[in-house]
């Protein structure tokens, strides 16, 4: 599968995302060829070469005979839908006006039906928008992702006056979207930039698992102190054998608990949902002994847990990060045994078994039952687990 990877190191604008199109391997013909089925006049596209800080990229530009003119959301909506442009990039920009109309209209206290666009408006920003959409179906990208968002600071001039950074629409539409900000003054994120991102991004943060076909820059206008390019990666995506998500562990060091309590606080904790619990021996400040209780979790279980491990431990505080995992296909299969039927665990990696693992409780039960071995229950339910499988 196709897919892109917006990196935003210096923010990202309508014109950059172009730029980045363009650079990649998107005609500037056919992309103004497609454009003019908008049915709009007095415009025309200028793409150069340029450097930032030693660095080349494409610069798109939107030359325009208009004056700026303030238009309405429905008044984008019918310019696009009665232009001659393909189906998919009707829908794939009206998605993004609507985005950014529900942004504007939430800061404005307005309706969607109300909504009345000043600069992103303009016959420039309607020729970014479009002209992305038109981007990202002619170049095949079925899946987008972007890097945390880095979005400037300080204040802009606009038609309302004078405005924080990010701009007030660009800060909604940002909700829920990892950003950051340093020194570099300026506004690195605009509304028209947001609102492509948002619209488009499956995911945000590090760069995803994928073959890197080639890369573009596109570059800004303005000069900043750091490089003022968009960076886009096109490749293919490669499919893993295993499912991905994300999950959230817990830490905390110990060193002044009665050793006695821990099998009580790890049996709480996996019953209230923790993925996973275990403890590591450390040694620790003024050459004490201590243990690091580790807990793995889903996010919405982080609340509940964390209650747990302040009740039941004597820490104080604890430590919480994001972590990936990568989990084999998991089944339950019932294997006959002579002590009677075992739980085993399958792990599969795509359709080829790679672990059966019978269950603990399962072989520890038909143990005590009939006064065997643990090992032999354990050895018989695997060994029909492979012949169930055809494994021997």
């Amino acid at each position: 599968m196709k897919i892109a990877y917006f990196h935003c190191f210096a923010g990202i604008s309508g014109d950059m995302t172009l730029g980045a199109l363009v650079d990649v391997g998107l005609p500037l013909e056919v992309l103004e060829g497609e454009l003019n089925k908008l049915g709009l006049a007095n415009w025309q596209l200028k793409q150069e070469k340029v450097q930032k800080k030693g660095l080349q990229g494409t610069q798109v530009k939107v030359l325009i005979q208009e004056e700026k003119n303030h238009r309405h959301f429905s008044d984008i909506l019918e310019i696009i839908e009665n232009s001659q442009l393909n189906p998919a990039d009707k829908e794939l920009s009206k998605r993004i006006f609507y985005r950014l109309a529900q942004a504007e209209a939430k800061i404005h206290g307005t309706s969607l039906e109300k909504v009345h666009f000043h600069e992103v408006g303009a016959l420039d920003s309607i020729i970014d928008i479009v002209g992305t959409a038109i981007g990202i179906n002619y170049l095949g990208i079925k899946k987008v992702y972007a890097s945390e968002l880095h979005v400037g600071k300080g204040t802009i001039k606009c038609a309302h006056g004078l405005l924080p950074v990010p701009a007030p629409a660009t800060m909604e539409l940002l909700q829920g979207v990892p950003i950051y900000s340093t020194e570099v003054e300026g506004e690195l994120v605009t509304p028209t930039g947001a609102a492509i991102l948002t619209t488009l991004c499956e995911n945000f943060g590090s760069l995803p698992q994928f073959r890197v076909e080639r890369t573009g820059y596109g570059a800004g206008e303005k000069d900043f102190p750091i490089a003022n390019l968009l960076r886009l990666s096109l490749g293919w995506e490669e499919q893993p054998c295993y499912n991905q998500d994300q999950a959230v562990m817990m830490e905390t060091n110990i060193d002044d608990m009665n050793p006695q309590t821990y099998e009580y606080i790890l049996q709480r904790l996996l019953l209230a949902g923790a993925l996973d619990v275990f403890l590591q021996p450390v040694q620790m400040k003024k050459n004490r002994p201590g243990i690091v209780l580790h807990v793995l979790a889903a996010e919405e279980k982080i609340e509940q847990l964390k209650k747990i491990i302040f009740q039941e431990t004597t820490t104080l505080g604890i430590r919480t990060y994001q972590v990936a995992r990568e989990i084999l296909e998991r089944e339950f299969w019932p294997v006959e045994t002579p002590y009677g039927l075992i739980n085993v665990k399958v792990g599969k990696m795509g359709d080829k078994i790679v672990n059966l693992a019978p269950e603990y409780e399962d072989c520890k039960k038909a143990a005590e039952n009939q006064g065997i071995p643990f090992k032999l229950v354990f050895d018989l339910a695997k060994e029909g687990a492979y012949r169930k499988a055809g494994m021997g």
